[in-house]
C-alpha cells in the first residue's frame, strides 16, 4: 500500500506541476499579448482551469503529507494512546468529508460534462470538474493509508503496553 501511495503522490505531484506551469505560461502569454495589442480570449479560462487543477492536486498531496486538515497544536501536546486516538479521529473525519466531496464531485462532473468553455467550445467543462472527484478520491486513498498505519500503531501499543 505504501508503495502505491508513493507512486500515486508522485503522479499527482507531476500533474499538479504541469498544470501550474501551464498556468504560468498562459498568464505570461496574456501579459505579453496585451502589451502587443493582441487579444487572446482563451487565456483567462485556460489560466483559471489549470490553476484549479494545480490547487486540487496540491491539496490532495498535502493531505498525504499530513500538512493539511490537522490539529497540530493538540497533536504536538499529546503522547501515546491519546495522540493515536486523535490521529484516528482525524482520519475518520477526513474519510467522511472526502466521501461526501467525492459523491458531489462525481455528480457535478456528470451534470456539467457537456458544458463547454466560453472561449473554446471544443473543450468540455467536464475536464475541469473531473478534478474534484480525482482530488477527493486520492484524499480518500491517502486517508485510508494513514488510518491503517494509525490502527496498526494503536494495536502495537496495546500489545507492548
Amino acid at each position: 500500500m505504501k508503495r502505491f501511495v508513493r507512486i500515486l503522490e508522485r503522479l499527482q505531484l507531476t500533474v499538479g506541476i504541469i498544470f501550474l506551469c501551464i498556468f504560468f505560461i498562459v498568464i505570461m502569454m496574456q501579459i505579453i499579448t496585451r502589451h502587443l495589442g493582441i487579444s487572446l480570449i482563451w487565456t483567462e479560462e485556460a489560466a483559471n482551469y489549470s490553476f484549479i487543477w494545480a490547487i486540487f492536486m496540491g491539496a490532495a498531496i498535502m493531505v498525504n503529507r499530513r500538512e493539511h486538515f490537522n490539529f497540530d497544536f493538540i497533536l504536538k501536546n499529546l503522547k501515546g494512546k491519546k495522540k493515536t486516538s486523535l490521529s484516528i479521529f482525524n482520519d475518520l473525519v477526513l474519510i467522511a468529508f472526502n466521501t461526501y466531496i467525492l459523491l458531489l464531485g462525481v455528480q457535478v462532473a456528470v451534470e456539467f460534462w457537456n458544458y463547454t468553455w466560453a472561449s473554446i467550445p471544443e473543450m468540455k467543462m467536464g475536464y475541469v470538474w473531473i478534478s474534484v472527484p480525482i482530488m477527493a478520491g486520492t484524499m480518500l486513498i491517502y486517508s485510508f493509508s494513514h488510518l491503517i498505519d494509525h490502527v496498526q500503531a494503536a494495536k502495537a501499543k496495546e500489545v507492548s503496553g
